[in-house]
């Protein structure tokens, strides 16, 4: 309990009359004689009227809280917030409310002032941000609390628990359940070359229409009919698709507020909704991590929660990556040819461990090594040179750079492909390397 800005008010009146007053005795200059009883007999009051209002305010009881919290949350994504304010005041009561948000949330518009009425539940709200991922719990919340004749203010503590879970960005998703998916995908950036029935799967027959070619004709079905039927083909499913994670310390580079393992598990996430919608199997694992996780490739919708639920906590290690191990790993486990998608970050020490352990899988499956690059390297190289240290900088993410592109280089002459791309630009060049490699029927 504290005292408010009234009570603080009325002292500084009651300081600076008893002040005037003994400068005014000092001086001699004739003053009533009943003023200095006044000036005493006013402090005794506001002492008498402060020790009533604070018995007033302790016995007053506090108002029932109830969050309305999501269960689940996007990362990075803004969500509303509702707290209920339930209580039984006689009058209008004015109070003060802050939430006690776990740390690696973010949070907006706390504290909030309501004025409560008579007879009237309240209701405020704020803004839940969420910056990191993972399990959170809500424990308690706060209030201030004015007293009846608002001389003191009570700051509570009340037990308000609740629970969410944090995930990456899934909000993606669901706008992709309300667009077109091509429409969905080209906002993306995701370019798509358009063929009609070109893939490597029979799908139906039907009319021949015209754009279609001569070699998409089935001869015994349009003698049969007597008029051109033609062949329809789709892309090939029931393909499986592997994703290795490098949890390790080269992914904890922040571009942004998220850093480059978060931008790598949101590009997951949205190639591994196309490839399920695809008919794909879709599993993932990952290296250098303190949770190890593994899930087998499985197809069908159901399979997206399952990566969501098995992702969610996951965080980045500052371990070192074995290459190696994590080649022995998916050998072992995964059978059946796939198409293996590494995210890392490729650095020029990784020549011989990575280049061995790719051509080891390489053997039984497709390779795609996803390199991610920080956006500072491109802002050092395109910013102008004006001072000596800029100079150095400058030279320095050159020839970082030029190392990056001749181990990219490297690892593409021994067939093995490489994706080389910015975190913010991942998942529209993830999604279109593997819708091209699709339609080409070459995963």
């Amino acid at each position: 309990m504290k005292p408010s800005r009234l009570l603080i008010h009325w002292i500084a009146v009651l300081c600076l009359l008893a002040t005037l007053l003994g400068s005014l005795m000092a001086l001699e200059v004739p003053v009533p004689t009943y003023s200095d009883a006044i000036a005493w007999g006013l402090l005794l009051g506001l002492f008498l009227l402060g020790l009533l209002d604070a018995v007033l305010l302790l016995r007053l009881p506090s108002p029932a809280l109830q969050r309305q919290l999501p269960g689940s949350l996007a990362l990075g994504r803004v969500n509303e917030v509702r707290v209920d304010i339930h209580h039984e005041y006689r009058k209008p009561l004015r109070l003060t409310f802050f939430d006690h948000v776990p740390e690696g949330l973010g949070f907006e518009c706390l504290p909030q002032s309501i004025e409560l009425q008579p007879g009237q539940d309240g209701q405020l709200g704020y803004r839940l941000r969420p910056l990191r991922r993972g399990a959170f719990a809500f424990a308690r919340a706060e209030i201030a609390l004015p007293s009846p004749l608002g001389l003191w203010i009570a700051r509570r503590c009340l037990p308000l628990a609740d629970s969410t879970r944090v995930y990456p960005d899934f909000a993606r998703l669901y706008k992709a359940q309300l667009l077109a998916v091509d429409n969905w995908l080209s906002q993306l950036g995701v370019r798509q070359q358009q063929r009609r029935g070109q893939g490597m799967e029979f799908h139906q027959l039907r009319e021949f229409r015209e754009g279609d070619s001569l070699r998409q004709i089935d001869w015994k079905a349009t003698a049969r009919q007597r008029t051109p039927i033609a062949r329809e083909y789709q892309d090939e499913r029931d393909q499986q698709i592997m994703f290795l994670i490098d949890c390790g310390r080269r992914m904890r580079s922040l571009d942004g507020e998220l850093s480059h393992f978060d931008h790598a598990l949101n590009a997951c996430l949205l190639l591994s909704y196309i490839a399920l919608r695809q008919g794909d199997a879709v599993g993932l694992a990952t290296l250098a991590s303190d949770q190890p996780r593994y899930l087998a490739p499985v197809k069908g919708p159901s399979q997206l929660k399952v990566l969501l639920n098995a992702v969610h906590d996951l965080d980045s290690s500052p371990r070192a990556t074995d290459f190696s191990a994590a080649a022995s790993q998916i050998l072992v486990r995964q059978k059946r040819r796939a198409l293996v998608i590494l995210i890392t970050n490729l650095r020029d020490d990784d020549d011989d461990e990575l280049l061995s352990a790719a051509r080891r899988i390489g053997r039984q499956h497709r390779v795609l090594i996803v390199s991610l690059r920080e956006n500072v390297l491109d802002t050092l190289r395109h910013m102008p040179v004006q001072t000596a240290r800029e100079a150095l900088a400058y030279c320095g993410a050159i020839d970082y750079l030029n190392a990056r592109d001749a181990l990219h280089d490297h690892f593409e002459a021994q067939d093995i492909a490489v994706l080389d791309c910015r975190a913010g630009e991942l998942e529209a060049g993830l999604i279109s390397r593997y819708l091209g490699w699709k339609k080409a029927g070459t995963l």
